[in-house]
């Protein structure tokens, strides 16, 4: 008998903790942006296997839902998701969201066709040039109240590889995107012959810090924000961090040509 009731308060006992480590599911909204999200990358891309392995270590199975910038933020507000990712910061997203601590850093810089001489010291030395640019997209506040001036035009549409059809074309000028993700477009979207006729200019439009966001009407966004960056923060002392990186520049997130570059 009493082997029976031993073996029962063991089985019990097993249950209880495999139930006790089952992982709890967190869906996020993310959108397309190669290198660093899409779906056509192992581990979904090297920021998406950055959350998913900072929020593992938490006891969470992370799921990413793709879907074009502006769903993907507002489906987020409403509630739909546990987070977003990724965003630059803009005051008026303070009120849907708690900002995590920086995930990302990232330089923007001008994509110019070769044949075109462009330099630039102010902003105002874009003045009457026709850019393109992303759906919904922020360039940071002093470039954004920039375009606010109407000194200079913005086309904006959704995806990466359109920009630089427009750019190819010569019906934009200049074309502002992250550095990492412009080529990632270029190289996944267009041919040698076409690429060797783009380049960008090196000093930096933007030097820009990217963030999880979580919505504010959850009560417990708070404490999984709290989580998120004491693992973010280990993760950047052991060094842990920057290996994903430097994985990334060694092309370990890469599995075919063709992905699409979509912008946020």
């Amino acid at each position: 008998m009493n082997w029976k009731r031993l073996f029962a308060v063991s089985l019990l006992l097993l249950c209880s903790t495999t139930q006790a480590v089952e992982p709890r599911e967190l869906k996020i909204s993310v959108g397309d942006w190669p290198p660093y999200l899409s779906a056509e990358l192992k581990h979904n891309g090297v920021v998406a296997h950055l959350i998913s392995d900072l929020f593992a270590d938490e006891g969470y199975r992370v799921t990413f839902q793709f879907l074009p910038w502006p769903r993907a933020y507002a489906s987020a507000a409403d509630g739909k998701f546990a987070a977003s990712a990724i965003w630059m910061h803009k005051s008026e997203r303070e009120s849907d969201f708690h900002y995590s601590a920086p995930i990302l850093d990232e330089q923007f810089v001008f994509f110019h066709l070769k044949s075109f001489p462009f330099d630039w010291n102010s902003l105002y030395d874009l003045t009457g040039m026709t850019l393109g640019g992303g759906l919904e997209y922020s360039y940071g506040p002093k470039f954004d109240a920039f375009l606010g001036t109407g000194k200079v035009q913005m086309e904006r549409v959704s995806n990466d590889m359109q920009n630089f059809e427009k750019l190819l074309k010569e019906r934009v000028v200049l074309y502002p995107q992250e550095i990492n993700v412009g080529y990632a477009a270029l190289r996944n979207n267009f041919s040698a012959a076409d690429i060797a006729k783009i380049t960008h200019h090196p000093k930096p439009l933007l030097n820009n810090l990217s963030y999880v966001l979580f919505p504010k009407q959850f009560a417990d966004s708070e404490e999984l924000l709290e989580r998120f960056n004491r693992r973010l923060q280990h993760y950047r002392d052991s060094g842990r961090y920057a290996r994903y990186f430097r994985d990334l520049q060694m092309g370990k997130y890469e599995i075919a040509a063709g992905a699409a570059a979509n912008t946020p």
